[in-house]
């Protein structure tokens, strides 16, 4: 999926569709190398030049919840929960987690989630800033995001999904920098597309 939104390039979008839950004995045959090799994955998905859509049809746990927080945008219906899964009494400490406690900014349904394995319904993750929008018409839903990211050309919005990513452990003074790069690289666009 990922080489093909490579080559197709610019206005791209990815939908990721997701939903399961893993049972207990899930973890059984992994190994560290295999979930190097998964996040290695998702962390590719995060820094695709497409905007990546993720669609939740029910409860998402284990995979479906670490593809899901890799996205930019994250839909799901009000019935969906999000669960961090359990692997040998406690929850799995994987990047979901990770990303969870970051993009969730300390909530206490966060820590519960990450903590205890308690499920986040779908409106108190769109409450946490976790999920973007809870939708029963998935597909509607979908169309919409769509064209709201039409005109942001995929490389664009990896520039600045990175930018994003990076802003909670980067001090003012190191992100400057990178940040006139970014500005630089708008500015100078445009006059590489008008003819001379």
């Amino acid at each position: 999926m990922c080489d093909a939104a490579e080559d197709i390039g610019a206005h791209r979008f990815v939908i990721v569709r997701v939903s399961g839950v893993p049972g207990q004995q899930w973890a059984g045959d992994l190994s560290v190398a295999l979930v190097s090799k998964w996040e290695r994955g998702l962390r590719r998905l995060e820094r695709l030049p497409a905007v990546t859509i993720a669609v939740a049809n029910a409860d998402c746990g284990g995979i479906a919840l670490d593809a899901l927080l890799a996205t930019d945008y994250r839909i799901m219906p009000a019935s969906a929960k999000l669960i961090v899964p359990v692997v040998a009494g406690a929850t799995w400490p994987g990047m979901a987690l990770y990303r969870l406690a970051r993009q969730a900014a300390g909530t206490v349904s966060a820590r519960k989630a990450g903590l205890f394995g308690t499920p986040i319904e779908a409106v108190a993750a769109k409450a946490m800033g976790v999920i973007d929008e809870v939708a029963e018409d998935l597909s509607v839903a979908i169309e919409k995001v769509m064209e709201l990211a039409a005109a942001v050309e995929g490389t664009e919005l990896a520039i600045r999904r990175q930018l994003m990513l990076e802003a909670p452990t980067t001090t003012f003074e190191d992100a400057l920098g990178v940040h006139l790069a970014a500005c630089d690289r708008s500015l100078r666009r445009p006059a590489a597309a008008v003819p001379e």
